[in-house]
């Protein structure tokens, strides 16, 4: 990246956990903006992720609101649980559009983008915005047994980083974690509820 760019980071939080815990390892958020801060001018960094009604409290908090004082935008929205034909729970939200939203306005003010995600729905939207002159660089890895990233979004984007390249900059390792802040309640894997529910957070 050259000297003063001009950065902004969009986290997919939920899309980033399910990667790191695949890898085993946390992400130390105060080491991931150095990072960045490093490589350029970084204007803004969103994080994105949904909350289950009725858990204002749920253990995402305290990771939500460190990350709010720290220097990074938190953007939440509510997530709807419903019962499926099964009678089975699931629950239903992602923030993609917000994120692709950001990312279009963004786009007019950055030179370079850094999405962390792996999820093949960006496609379109990196291809957009790097037809407005940004570049783009998806975050997620290829070094799981199956690869957390659509071949196609890694394919679209400029540069592909793998999470486990960042890791010793920007990871501690799982069995570091201390305190509440650590664990994510189940209802917050994306995949794990299948199509019904994105990928949802992240817990450092």
């Amino acid at each position: 990246m050259h000297g003063m760019e001009k950065i902004a980071l969009l986290i997919d939080g939920a899309n980033l956990y399910s990667a790191t815990k695949a890898l085993g390892f946390d992400i130390d958020y105060k080491k991931l903006l150095k990072e960045f801060e490093g490589r350029g001018y970084l204007v803004r960094a969103f994080y994105y992720t949904t909350l289950i009604e009725d858990q204002e409290y749920s253990s995402i908090r305290p990771l939500l609101d460190w990350l709010d004082y720290n220097g990074y935008s938190v953007v939440t929205k509510t997530a709807r649980e419903f019962t499926d034909f099964q009678g089975r729970r699931r629950i239903r939200g992602n923030m993609d559009i917000e994120i692709a939203v950001d990312a279009m306005e963004l786009a007019d003010h950055v030179d370079h983008i850094v999405l962390f995600s792996g999820d093949g729905d960006f496609r379109r939207l990196v291809e957009a915005v790097q037809r407005k002159g940004v570049r783009v660089s998806v975050v997620s890895t290829i070094s799981t047994q199956t690869p957390l990233i659509a071949d196609d979004l890694r394919r679209q984007a400029d540069v592909f980083i793998d999470l486990v390249d960042l890791q010793s900059r920007i990871g501690r390792e799982a069995q570091e974690r201390h305190g509440r802040m650590q664990e994510m309640p189940r209802f917050l894997e994306r995949r794990s509820v299948q199509a019904a529910c994105p990928d949802e957070d992240e817990a450092s």
